[in-house]
């Protein structure tokens, strides 16, 4: 990290980092003060205020240096990757609601895996067509490839912004676990890429792209859950609950997480994936555990320190689309840039449409008889739009594979730095900007409430289907068993969700913590 403002400037400190540190807190602050303000705006969200924040400030930099820096301080891809997401993706773990997280699954997977796989691949295949029609030549196979799962990347702040979780719980749901698990497939889908033993000369080899995508989700999964496990282990047995609040039980919980990332990127797994689902597993056994006032504290610190990482990222977002040794180092025409962004920004709208409909249409089929999962158009269509807007994840991957602490290696990679915060900016602001009154105009009101009361109100038959016991006679484990694989053919999300439990609360929650079985579904 380095000091982008004018250097001989430091008030009488010795110190060259203060006088920039203490204009970003300044300006974080007021970039949290008027996203307080415009919050009930019908054009302007909390984040895309800050992005116009941070171009203004970046412009007024830009003319006090006299054209020679657009920045408060300077910051490689490594701050975005150990520092600023980390505690963003472990809240949205930590606070996501697993009954319909998990109840929606099977759709959720699909938006965020397969349809993340079937947009990269869109995005790199147009890309490796168009792009050198539009005048950008020089990329290699390799990064047509890697570009595919940069901009796949989606960022749904500005959606999950206007939805209400208690309002809209299924159309919130899909778009809040769409967007955290496809933010974790396209990290390690662009680590899969960028592994140096896997050689990719042209688009058949994407068979060992895909082989070590899997290697990388599945041990990231297994780091992730024996991390929480662990955590809310060691909380339930040395209890640290004597006061209303420990320090120590809260610190537990942030460094543990922390360290399931560092772990991640020290294994060459993916970090985001393994943090994420540690938040998960904490918020289900760890963070029952805990005393009362912690609780409370744990989940207001992890959304504070999500929400001052989010912020940072868009304001320096703002800043950096101005950076002028990218613009220098780049010497592509206007023309070429412009027809960068238009074919892009047209893959992406396409790669989503690609799935998004599809999928929603099979996961209609599959669920026909409960029409509280049924995915409207209206609703299909929120989906589409919500993953058009490219945010922090999209910034941290062009960084991580066109840069190398924080500078462009050749022409060509400024070239993509630059157009990609371009393309980040306008979709953040442009399409952020439209969020709001298209969702109220496609949703109303009245529509939200009937959403709601049908949702607490049409719930499924609980499935008392108790596992089987070497306590009963086998005839009755039999007819159990009959019963359940019935169950299973008919509504096999429902049935795998009612197993799950019933295994969690005789053998998980005993040894990890939780709270009781009768309070758990109503807790979740």
């Amino acid at each position: 990290m380095e000091s982008g403002l004018i250097e001989n400037v430091t008030l009488g400190s010795s110190y060259p980092l203060v006088v920039p540190i203490s204009i970003i807190v300044a300006v974080l602050c007021l970039c949290i003060v008027i996203g307080h303000v415009v919050e009930e705006s019908q054009w302007l969200n909390e984040f895309t205020v800050t992005v116009l924040i941070g171009f203004v400030i970046g412009t007024i930099i830009l003319f006090w240096s006299k054209g020679k820096n657009s920045h408060i301080l300077r910051f490689d891809e490594e701050l975005f990757f150990v520092y600023l997401l980390p505690p963003i993706i472990f809240d949205a773990g930590f606070k996501v609601k697993k009954k319909q997280f998990f109840r929606n699954f099977s759709t959720i997977v699909l938006f965020g895996v397969f349809g993340c796989f079937l947009s990269s691949g869109i995005i790199a295949a147009g890309s490796w067509l168009l792009l050198p029609l539009v005048g950008l030549t020089g990329l290699k196979t390799r990064e047509y490839f890697a570009l595919g799962a940069i901009f796949s990347s989606t960022d749904t702040v500005s959606t999950l912004q206007v939805l209400k979780q208690d309002e809209t719980p299924l159309l919130y749901s899909l778009v809040f676990g769409e967007g955290v698990v496809n933010d974790a497939t396209s990290v390690v889908l662009l680590k899969a890429i960028q592994r140096p033993d896997i050689s990719i000369t042209d688009f058949k080899s994407v068979a060992p792209v895909i082989a070590n995508f899997f290697y990388l989700f599945s041990m990231s999964t297994v780091l992730g859950v024996s991390v929480g496990l662990l955590t809310a282990y060691a909380l339930k047995k040395i209890n640290f609950a004597k006061d209303s609040t420990n320090n120590r039980e809260i610190a537990l919980i942030g460094l543990m997480s922390y360290l399931s990332y560092m772990l991640a990127e020290l294994l060459n797994l993916s970090g985001i994936l393994t943090v994420f689902l540690c938040g998960i597993i904490m918020s289900h056994y760890a963070y029952h555990n805990v005393s009362d006032g912690s609780k409370v504290t744990t989940k207001n610190s992890s959304s504070t320190m999500s929400n001052i990482a989010e912020t940072f990222i868009f304001l320096y977002m703002g800043m950096d689309v101005l950076d002028i040794e990218k613009w220098n180092k780049s010497n592509s025409s206007f023309g070429t840039s412009l027809g960068v962004h238009v074919t892009i920004i047209l893959l992406i709208c396409l790669g989503r449409a690609a799935f998004v409909f599809p999928i929603s249409a099979l996961a209609n089929y599959t669920n026909k008889s409960d029409e509280r999962t049924r995915i409207s158009l209206k609703s299909q269509i929120i989906i589409w739009w919500a993953g058009l807007m490219r945010g922090a994840v999209t910034i941290a991957l062009a960084f991580s594979q066109f840069t190398y602490k924080g500078e462009a290696g050749d022409s060509v990679h400024a070239t993509m730095v630059k157009d990609t915060l371009i393309i980040v900016l306008f979709t953040t602001v442009v399409l952020g900007s439209i969020t709001k009154p298209l969702i109220k105009h496609l949703v109303p009101h009245h529509e939200l409430n009937s959403e709601s009361h049908g949702e607490q109100n049409s719930f499924i038959e609980d499935l008392n289907l108790p596992l089987l016991s070497p306590r009963v006679s086998t005839k009755t484990n039999i007819l159990r068993a009959k019963n359940s694989l019935t169950m299973l053919i008919k509504k096999p999300i429902y049935t795998i969700h009612s197993f799950w439990r019933r295994f969690d609360d005789t053998y998980m929650r005993p040894v990890f913590g939780g709270p009781p079985p009768e309070n758990s579904s109503r807790s979740e």
